[in-house]
């Protein structure tokens, strides 16, 4: 019975693998998706010559980590593309959108956003071009993150890298909703982002609350970025317009060699725009950037930097302003609060900034700052027709407090070297500055008397003393070079001090004397040695 029983089974056993082993195989998984004007959304996208046709049919597929959507070079795309929740989402698996073949995409936005990602990331956005300048692009970013989760969760990994975008409210925008967090590990790099009414790029989040701060956004890096020619609404007479790269919300971000010019010029709101700045935010570094020519159609900003509004522990250092309507560097609090602490100004150069609005200067703080260093800048204002400032300290808001300001080197062409409200110097303190008319009269104004030289501004105001040594100088500097034009690298050399220089190697060793570590470099990136020198440059060795 048994060999009767297995006579029967085992030929059917072999039957039923000989028909499975005559299956079709199962489809291969598709990772990567194409689009093209020559595709077909009937395909299913898995390679050039299988192709997408619209961004349609990519923006209703539902992208899953690891996979990339790739636009084909050269090509243009009317439409959009969204992600949305349940969509990416996995930081070390992203979704990439991105070009093959030769050149970038052009994505021709309808409807608002060029690419409009919400509550998810883990997203990549490379080597595209996106362009709005419909009215219905104008009240969106053209390539637009934004968040109203309200779970506590930070979404982690947005890199965009390598995009054009112009023709929309705002180029790039991270944004969270009033009570939602927003996003991490942001990273924008080599783009250049022109011709949107606003801003260049932006981040903003909910309303600062400075007796419980929380920030949107956390561990943004902005580089290699240029802003320009982001005009401004003139239709928007309340908030700040034109602006070049500004961040808000954010904790821990850095803006680093990067560009704003040209950006502001229909900005018509009484607050205006600045080039590149921070506001709402803590623990930004703005470095190694180039901000000039910025306007406004008003009358406030148009500066080159700024931490404004609520910001602390920051630092802007070895960045270059010039030709600005309004101050080269702010810092500005018009809140009656502590929350703008704690932020140090080095290294910097301002050159013929706050040419527009003489109530601005080179550096200009204002309003409720407190605990600011400003050390090792270099800022020149010369004579023209009319010239601001080269230094102005203003008191509304509770006034400046606990502000320092030394070894800075400090030119001027027939106006004030320093305009300042009344302060003692308990609340701003100069030390160890250099104060050098190059043409005109030597003047500094405080408190609303004149003083012609420097000994007699100390012995009336106390200021540029330590201990009971006297301090500061009004010594040429012995610039390199007269001319002042030329690329941001020329005019940055040009006031480079000769080696003969009376400032060399005489700055107060601010380790040493005040336990304040400047950094290892200066503006070229020379080594510091020993005191160093006045100023943002040291000689050439």
């Amino acid at each position: 019975m048994l060999v009767l029983a297995l006579a029967v089974f085992l030929p059917l056993v072999a039957h039923v693998l000989e028909l499975r082993s005559h299956r079709e195989a199962a489809p291969p998984v598709i990772h990567t998706f194409h689009v093209s004007p020559t595709g077909d959304d009937a395909l299913d996208g898995s390679s050039p010559a299988r192709a997408w046709r619209s961004l349609d049919k990519a923006a209703a597929f539902a992208f899953k980590p690891g996979n990339k959507l790739l636009l084909e070079g050269g090509a243009h795309f009317r439409g959009s593309l969204t992600f949305g929740p349940g969509e990416a989402g996995d930081a070390a698996n992203p979704v990439v959108v991105g070009t093959y073949g030769a050149g970038r995409a052009t994505i021709d936005a309808v409807g608002g956003a060029g690419i409009r990602v919400h509550n998810t990331a883990g997203i990549e956005i490379r080597d595209l071009v996106v362009v709005g300048g419909g009215a219905d692009n104008r009240t969106t970013g053209g390539i637009e993150f934004y968040s109203d989760v309200t779970d506590g969760r930070t979404l982690d990994h947005v890199h965009i890298t390598g995009v054009e975008v112009s023709g929309f409210k705002n180029g790039i925008q991270i944004a969270a909703g009033p009570n939602s967090t927003g996003f991490r590990g942001v990273r924008i790099r080599a783009a250049n982002l022109h011709g949107n009414t606003e801003n260049g790029l932006t981040s903003f989040g909910p309303r600062f609350n400075a007796a419980a701060p929380r920030y949107a956004h956390e561990d943004v890096v902005v580089s290699e970025v240029e802003a320009h020619h982001n005009p401004g609404d003139p239709t928007n007479h309340f908030s700040n317009t034109g602006s070049g790269i500004a961040l808000g919300s954010v904790r821990g971000g850095r803006i680093e060699r990067s560009s704003a010019h040209d950006n502001g010029s229909s900005a018509a709101a009484p607050e205006g725009p600045v080039g590149i700045w921070t506001w709402d935010s803590t623990a930004v570094v703005m470095e190694r950037n180039v901000s000039f020519r910025n306007h406004t159609a008003g009358q406030k900003d148009g500066g080159g930097f700024d931490m404004d509004q609520n910001v602390s522990l920051s630092v802007l250092q070895y960045n270059l302003s010039y030709d600005n309507d309004g101050a080269g560097y702010l810092l500005y609090s018009g809140q009656s609060n502590t929350a703008h602490t704690d932020n140090v100004v080095r290294f910097n150069i301002s050159i013929n900034d706050a040419r527009k609005l003489p109530e601005y200067a080179g550096i200009h703080l204002a309003g409720s700052v407190n605990n600011a260093e400003v050390y090792h800048n270099t800022v020149v204002m010369e004579a023209k027709s009319w010239a601001p400032a080269a230094i102005r300290l203003q008191k509304f808001f509770g006034g400046l407090s606990n502000v320092v300001l030394r070894n800075n080197l400090i030119v001027s062409g027939g106006t004030n070297l320093v305009l300042a409200d009344e302060f003692s110097t308990a609340d701003v303190l100069l030390q160890g500055n250099n104060f050098f008319a190059e043409s005109g009269s030597w003047a500094v104004s405080w408190a609303g008397a004149s003083y012609a030289n420097l000994e007699d501004w100390r012995a009336a105001t106390g200021q540029e003393r330590l201990g009971a040594r006297v301090g500061g100088s009004s010594a040429d500097p012995r610039f390199g070079r007269a001319d002042r034009s030329g690329s941001p690298a020329q005019r940055a050399k040009a006031l480079t001090p000769r080696r003969d220089s009376p400032l060399a190697g005489r700055a107060l060793n601010l380790r040493s004397l005040f336990d304040v570590d400047p950094g290892p470099v200066d503006f070229l990136g020379r080594p510091l040695v020993g005191a160093g020198t006045v100023g943002a440059i040291q000689p050439a060795a």
